[in-house]
């Protein structure tokens, strides 16, 4: 069996999709090649070959023959981040390049059609022989001229085919210097166009070249720099101030803040120390670290990243697609055209005129480019969009449906309330203190800043960071984070961050028995004491009965209750809850106003807190779902004919993820289930970025109809004149690629999205 090879290639010359399917046409053919895809934005194929049947020469030869070139750089074994090949061209075309470029084609154009008005031009070209004329015809053309002829021979048709026969038509006739016209302004319509698409690229190729190049790898107690190729999973590598990190990782020592704004998006630098997961390509401003590496390489998030930026154009836009199927019938109408002018106006010129102003390319490249400029520069905010595909689908999305745990709540449980046996009546009062929305985000900020545990009993608790808790609702909270303080469970964690919280102090929990789905029990200071659910003490609702009607109104609230007894007798409850995201109920606000007409929660919770929620939020919900059942709303939406929009965590969600036509995976940085399973990752874990997600689909969607209706209405108007006579073919040579500047003047207001 062969032992296939990945190499990454990089092709120049390509503008637009149609030259993409030329290359991959040529590469495929060949013997030994299992799969070839070409990518536009990256300027680079990947392909899988068998070694012994084909190698890079042979590839080379296949990409010079459809008119292209293979260059920059070396191919290289996939596996690896690499820097944008430094030769690629047009790759730096700055502004006062672009403003020459301008001032030439507008003189020229000018000297050429004032020149003719007044007769200069015929005069001048009438003293030069007619064989050097067409020697610099032809001399100047020649690789437009060979490309065509390349592309005739495999029997395709491509932009310049129907211009060439303009040329030549001009030729014919003895007008050689309009058709030495025709030629200067082809070459430059071909750098407008690689100017076009290079600045939809430019965000692409922004964030490539952010890739770390070098490692400071740790070994043997010195510090050596080695190319990042050459690092390994478990390896120890140093990052000083300033110096990107170059894998992800580990901290193993060391204290820095962090500039993770290439990952997330977010400009706002974190802490990392010991234990603390870093990413590759982010940046420490103040400290140093020591990592030690988990992920390199392409296999990095920053790596994975990329390769989804760059394989986004794979997963087109129905939109594009109708473009394309445009263009391929495009060419053959305006041959017809040609030809019902000549047969009706007996006029070379005008017939040559219609096949000069004719311009496929603005067609194709009227989705292309700005999905490409849109997709680049959300990825620099930290949203990552696997194709214009789901852009469109975002535009036309009318259903939303959310997942609860770790996607609109912080996933982490939060003690909310203390209940004790001797004072439960005066307390039963202050029940509903902590649950509106603003009571739960004061809450989540004082435990942030760690001025005071989540518990809600006492008004004064919240706004006092000083004040303390009744001695019964202390010992309670002592004695059950105390039985908890080996347990796993996150309601234990709760529990124990609400005791450390006040300054408690833990006492050691002997004969710790876990309690699967009922709690746990343990000797603390030589009492039993035991903290669990409801059906743990089902048998003691006569001892307390006023209890038991107290955490019912607390689970009403949609919060988790916990018994605590002490030497079999009930002492009091603890509740808990998950805190709302602050920043949720402004976020469905918004997604509201862009067009989401249904919004649904589903969670696997109960109906009493599913119900908590959703009321909060205005919205409907569906409670004690399984994942399985999860795909089965997203099929009943989409059998009903909505476009479905899922938002998760990218790890229980992942099948509904999949079945939505938008998978949307939230705070996916660092998680590999994340990125595979949703077509839209959101770095950082920001409701805001939700419908930040649907108006840059909107933005892009509406971006590309005026390109597609410019395009269109241009090339018409062209035509008729030109078919009309009122277009001469040195005019209908400048006017082709003028739609061009047009799209690209649209789009790149897609870099500039705030």
């Amino acid at each position: 069996m062969a032992a296939f090879q990945t190499l990454e290639i990089p092709v120049r010359g390509m503008d637009c999709t149609e030259c993409t399917l030329h290359v991959q046409h040529a590469i495929a053919v060949l013997p030994g090649i299992r799969s070839v895809k070409v990518y536009l934005a990256s300027e680079k194929a990947i392909v899988q070959l068998d070694p012994v049947q084909v190698d890079l020469l042979a590839i080379r030869k296949a990409v010079e023959g459809a008119g292209y070139a293979i260059g920059g750089q070396e191919a290289s074994t996939t596996g690896g981040l690499s820097a944008p090949a430094p030769g690629l061209v047009l790759q730096n075309f700055s502004r006062p390049l672009l403003t020459l470029l301008g001032v030439t084609f507008g003189t020229v154009l000018f000297i050429v059609v004032v020149g003719e008005w007044l007769g200069l031009f015929e005069a001048i070209t009438q003293r030069v022989p007619w064989w050097l004329g067409v020697a610099v015809v032809l001399v100047a053309g020649y690789p437009v001229f060979r490309n065509v002829l390349r592309a005739t021979l495999k029997g395709q048709v491509i932009a310049h085919t129907l211009m060439s026969v303009g040329v030549l038509a001009a030729l014919v006739v003895g007008e050689w210097g309009t058709a030495a016209v025709i030629v200067l302004l082809m070459r430059v319509g071909d750098y407008t166009e690689r100017f076009t698409t290079e600045r939809a690229r430019r965000a692409v190729k922004d964030l490539t070249a952010l890739s770390p190049q070098t490692a400071r790898l740790e070994s043997d107690g010195h510090e050596i720099e080695v190319p990042i190729g050459q690092v390994s999973v478990g390896d120890i590598v140093v990052v000083r101030p300033g110096e990107k990190i170059p894998v992800d990782g580990v901290v193993v020592s060391g204290q820095a803040t962090v500039d993770q704004a290439t990952i997330t998006g977010e400009s706002m630098p974190v802490e990392a120390g010991p234990g603390s997961r870093v990413f590759a390509a982010t940046l420490p401003r103040l400290g140093s670290l020591r990592v030690k590496a988990t992920h390199v390489g392409a296999d990095t998030t920053f790596g994975r990243v990329i390769k989804l930026v760059e394989e986004a154009e794979a997963n087109r836009a129905n939109v594009q697609r109708i473009a394309d199927k445009f263009s391929a019938y495009y060419l053959p109408v305006v041959a017809g055209i040609a030809t019902l002018t000549f047969i009706i106006r007996r006029d070379p010129l005008s017939t040559a005129a219609v096949l000069v102003v004719a311009c496929s390319c603005s067609f194709a490249l009227a989705t292309p480019i700005a999905m490409l400029a849109s997709i680049g520069a959300a990825a620099k905010r930290g949203v990552m969009i696997k194709g214009g595909k789901y852009l469109e689908l975002l535009d036309q999305a009318d259903v939303l449906l959310i997942d609860k745990t770790g996607t609109l709540t912080l996933g982490k449980p939060e003690i909310t309330d203390i209940i004790a046996m001797d004072d439960f009546r005066l307390q039963i009062a202050d029940l509903h203190l902590a649950t509106t929305a603003s009571d739960q985000i004061g809450i989540q900020q004082a435990v942030a800043n760690d001025l005071q545990p989540p518990i809600s009993n006492l008004k004064s608790q919240i706004n006092n960071p000083q004040s303390t808790i009744t001695d019964q609702q202390s010992s309670i909270l002592n004695l059950a984070a105390s039985a908890e303080r080996y347990s796993e469970h996150p309601l234990a964690e709760a529990i124990r961050s609400a005791a450390r919280a006040r300054g408690l102090l833990l006492d050691d929990a002997q004969d710790f028995v876990a309690l699967p789905g009922s709690g746990v029990s343990a000797m603390v200071d030589g009492r039993r004491v035991e903290v669990g659910s409801r059906r743990m003490f089902s048998d003691s609702k006569g001892q307390a009965n006023d209890l038991f009607l107290s955490a019912n109104q607390l689970e009403a609230q949609g919060k988790t209750v916990l018994f605590v007894a002490v030497d079999g007798e009930l002492a009091g409850l603890l509740a808990a809850a998950d805190t709302l995201r602050p920043e949720v109920p402004g976020a469905i606000r918004a997604v509201r106003h862009l067009g989401m007409r249904e919004v649904e929660l589903l969670t696997g919770d109960n109906q009493q807190a599913a119900a908590a929620l959703a009321d909060s939020l205005g919205v409907r919900y569906r409670a004690n779902l399984l994942p399985e059942d999860k795909i089965r709303v997203v099929k009943e939406y989409q059998a009903a004919g909505h476009k479905v929009v899922m938002v998760g965590d990218g790890v229980n969600d992942a099948p509904a993820l999949a079945q939505a036509d938008v998978g949307i995976a939230m705070g996916a940085a660092g998680s590999d289930v994340a990125i595979e399973a949703a077509h839209v990752a959101l770095m950082r874990e920001d409701w805001n970025l939700v419908p930040e997600v649907l108006r840059i689909a909107h933005r892009t969607m509406r971006v590309v109809k005026m390109n597609i209706g410019f395009t269109a209405v241009y090339n018409l108007l062209g035509l008729s004149l030109a078919a009309l006579g009122f277009l001469p073919p040195i005019l209908a040579a400048a006017a082709q690629s003028l739609p061009d500047l047009g799209i690209l003047g649209n789009s790149s207001r897609l870099l500039r999205q705030k």
